[in-house]
């Protein structure tokens, strides 16, 4: 799919800051499509629903999808993501694009994709230009210890699951360490959205 505008895919490992990156590239206008809201809005689809039930049975109830338990299950287990990700991946594709086409429509040049399997769901082939954030693993455990409010194995088993530091630097034209303060993240993200302007002529 050939799209005028560019298509700037955001990645990187949970709890590296990518979550803060957007942020810090919305705040300098530059529109964001966040995969993670996308995901969840399909989550609630009768036929995403159905199709979990079949391959996942005990996961689902009346209120839909059983988040905690469905994500301790799927994110510690990297061949139960995979099949995860053969049902949901094809729906939130579908919704990204209508997202691009309407952002292309409005007269938007760049858009950041902020998708945390960017890989896995194949979205990196659409891509020109991708940024993968990483970070030390004692401050990538702190910040989801923090967020998600789980033990500290799940913290560890869920980054033992995804990809190493090597593979995000052998795919990504820019890597974003974020191993200091706000301000200096800040001013990182801040460096390359200027770079990003320039290379895509916005």
């Amino acid at each position: 799919m050939e799209n005028k505008i560019a298509i700037i895919g955001l990645t990187g490992q949970s709890g590296a800051g990518k979550s803060t990156a957007s942020n810090i590239f919305r705040s300098l206008n530059i529109p964001v499509i966040d995969c993670d809201g996308i995901s969840r809005k399909v989550s609630e689809f009768p036929d995403f629903l159905e199709a979990v039930d079949a391959d996942f049975p005990g996961y689902t109830d009346e209120n839909g999808l059983k988040r905690r338990e469905f994500g301790n299950l799927v994110f510690n287990d990297r061949e139960k993501l995979r099949r995860y990700g053969e049902i949901i991946f094809p729906l939130i594709k579908k919704e990204i694009f209508k997202e691009i086409d309407t952002l292309e429509k409005s007269g938007e040049k760049l858009v950041i994709l902020d998708a945390p399997t960017l890989f896995e769901s194949g979205m990196s082939g659409v891509c020109e230009y991708i940024v993968s954030v990483i970070a030390p693993l004692d401050l990538k455990i702190k910040r989801i210890l923090e967020r998600d409010g789980i033990p500290v194995e799940f913290a560890q088993s869920r980054l033992s699951s995804q990809y190493s530091e090597k593979f995000f630097y052998d795919r990504s034209d820019a890597v974003l360490v974020n191993d200091g303060g706000v301000e200096e993240f800040t001013e990182k993200v801040t460096n390359l959205a200027k770079t990003l302007r320039e290379k895509f002529d916005v």
